[in-house]
């Protein structure tokens, strides 16, 4: 019986390691070979949109397939993420993912999916940051003689968000807490 040399054996593995490595990807589909959806949870126009668009423009380049971005508002995010959930997990729908689809994990009691479950993340590309913002004429000018404002003025201050549970709703809230 002959001896195999340890370097024989190391190249014989290799090999075996390799064929069955290309034997794969020589059966793999070709990906993308249609187009691809991304799913917004907001309207069109909105700060989540435009990224949406922006990278969906910069995949379609890269990838050589149309990638169509599909605003689904409603439900802070949950109607968008319903679709997905419910679509083959193929590859072919994608999920603009921001801060109200964690939120609603603990805000809403009945989902009909698990986020953690139900969803795979694929690439980060975003980091979002907020700014309040008052009229010139507002008496106001830092965020701490805004607070003392609201609380000297009751009911004199509005505010404005995307809808209940989103992060510029939290945020308020947290303000005025």
């Amino acid at each position: 019986m002959r001896r195999f040399q340890r370097r024989t054996f190391l190249n014989l593995t290799a090999d075996a390691v390799a064929g069955l490595a290309i034997s794969r990807i020589a059966r793999a589909e070709t990906y993308p070979s249609r187009s691809v959806r991304l799913i917004v949870g907001f309207p069109p126009g909105s700060a989540a949109d435009i990224v949406a668009r922006v990278v969906a423009q910069s995949l379609s380049e890269r990838l050589g397939q149309q990638v169509v971005v599909e605003n689904r508002p409603g439900a802070s995010t949950n109607i968008a993420t319903e679709v997905v959930v419910r679509s083959p997990p193929d590859g072919y729908t994608l999920l603009m993912v921001t801060v109200p689809n964690a939120i609603n994990a603990k805000l809403y009691a009945n989902l009909s999916f698990n986020f953690i479950r139900d969803i795979v993340t694929v690439a980060g590309f975003d980091r979002s940051f907020f700014v309040m913002v008052t009229n010139p004429a507002f008496p106001a000018k830092t965020v701490s003689e805004f607070i003392a404002y609201a609380k000297a003025n009751p009911g004199k201050v509005d505010m404005a968000s995307n809808g209940t549970g989103t992060v510029t709703h939290l945020a308020g809230a947290f303000l005025w807490r």
